[in-house]
Formats: structure tokens, C-alpha cells, sequence
């Protein structure tokens, strides 16, 4: 081995004994830590998501359908947001112990607020001329739901998921107070330790999951919704 690398691979390992901030050992002798980190982190935000999907759906629908609800539907998810971390996690504790299913349960109630509001704004916003038609051609109201208003829906609902994603990534850290915090165990942990390299590395790859999420539901949202393109295309000069 040349002295030239011996060099290198000695400056190499004694970045962590120097506790700098970045540290390429760090990341290869970590790898595995970082990736089950990542893992749980990516698992926890697409439950959370998707059971808040399943929560907030049918609680818009009920909003819209009976008006009269709408105010207590609304009052209630923004309610349930403005809650500080510890305190969601204290009470649901004695439901659900120290499990992923306390974390999930949070990020579910914390999602609702934006959830339940795009899906009526996207739901509001469908034309009445398209619902007028829909009746004439004979659709029912299920009918007319998911054939004509979801599809019209889809950009302000996508919007929102995308939102409620990157929202519940960035909260999903807040789970490390139970140690199911996916990446914010990590940092947690090396904010007690001062351990600079796993903080700023579980730090960036929760960025870095933020704006990958982001940017693939941005590309789901245009495969389903090409319409909005053509409008945009035939709107230029």
C-alpha cells in the first residue's frame, strides 16, 4: 500500500475520533444503522399517510354531504394539530404503549387537518356544469363521485398528500421520544452523544426523503391528471 493512501485512510478514521461534522467512516461503518433508520422512517410516513388518507376521506364527504358538519370537522382536525408532540404521545400511550402503532397513531391525527381541507377544496371546486352533466347522462351520487368530482379533485387532493408527506416525514423524527422515530432516533441520539456526523447525516437523508417524496407524488399527480398539461400547453401564447 502506497503512503499516499495509508495517508488518506488515516485522515479518513480519525474524523470520527475528531467528531467532525462530516465524516465519510461515518457513513461506511454505519451504512446499516442508517439504512434500518431510513427504513422505519419511510415505513412509519407511507402508514401514517395512507391510514390518514383512509381517516380523512371519508370525514371530508361527511362535511360536505351534511354542512351543518363541516365547522366541528374542521375545528376538530385543526384542534387535534395544533397539540404539542409530547402531549398527543402521553395520551394515546395508556391505548397503545410504547409501539410504531403510538407513532402512526400521531402522525394520523396531526395529517387530518391538511387532508380533510384539500379533499373539500378539491371537491368544491369541481365545476357544476360537469356535475349537471353527469346527472343528464343518469350518474348517482357514487356514481358521479368517483367517475367525475375525484378525477376533477385530484390536483388540490394530491396537493394536499404531498403536504401531508412531507409534514409527516419532518414529524415522523418527533416518534425518537418513544424510540420509534425512524432517523430521529438517530438524531436524537447524537444530539445527547454530541456525535456531529450522525446528526447531520440522519438530518440531510431526512431532507433528502422529504424532497424524494415530494417529488414523486408530483410526478404521480401529472400521470393522473394530464388534462391540467394540456390546459397549461394550450393557455401559452
Amino acid at each position: 500500500m502506497s503512503p499516499g493512501w495509508e495517508s488518506a485512510e488515516r485522515a479518513a478514521q480519525s474524523c470520527l475520533a475528531a467528531n467532525e461534522w462530516i465524516c465519510g467512516e461515518y457513513l461506511r461503518t454505519r451504512s446499516e444503522e442508517l439504512t434500518e433508520a431510513t427504513v422505519q422512517h419511510v415505513w412509519i410516513t407511507v402508514a401514517s399517510v395512507l391510514l390518514g388518507l383512509a381517516v380523512a376521506f371519508p370525514l371530508a364527504l361527511l362535511a360536505r354531504a351534511r354542512p351543518r358538519f363541516a365547522g366541528p370537522v374542521l375545528g376538530l382536525t385543526t384542534l387535534l394539530y395544533t397539540i404539542p408532540s409530547l402531549a398527543m404521545f402521553s395520551l394515546l400511550l395508556p391505548f397503545f404503549g410504547l409501539s410504531a402503532a403510538l407513532v402512526v397513531t400521531g402522525l394520523v391525527l396531526y395529517s387530518l387537518t391538511i387532508l380533510v381541507r384539500n379533499i373539500m377544496a378539491g371537491l368544491e371546486a369541481v365545476p357544476a356544469e360537469a356535475r349537471e352533466a353527469a346527472r343528464g347522462m343518469g350518474y348517482g351520487p357514487a356514481r358521479m363521485l368517483w367517475e367525475v368530482e375525484l378525477p376533477l379533485a385530484l390536483p388540490a387532493l394530491m396537493a394536499g398528500i404531498r403536504i401531508a408527506t412531507v409534514s409527516t416525514v419532518a414529524l415522523t423524527t418527533v416518534g425518537a421520544l418513544v424510540g420509534k422515530g425512524g432517523l430521529g432516533n438517530l438524531i436524537d441520539d447524537g444530539v445527547q452523544t454530541t456525535f456531529k456526523a450522525q446528526v447531520l447525516t440522519a438530518s440531510v437523508l431526512c431532507v433528502l426523503l422529504a424532497a424524494v417524496a415530494d417529488l414523486l407524488l408530483l410526478g404521480a399527480q401529472r400521470l393522473l391528471t394530464p388534462w391540467t398539461r394540456i390546459r397549461a400547453a394550450e393557455a401559452k401564447p
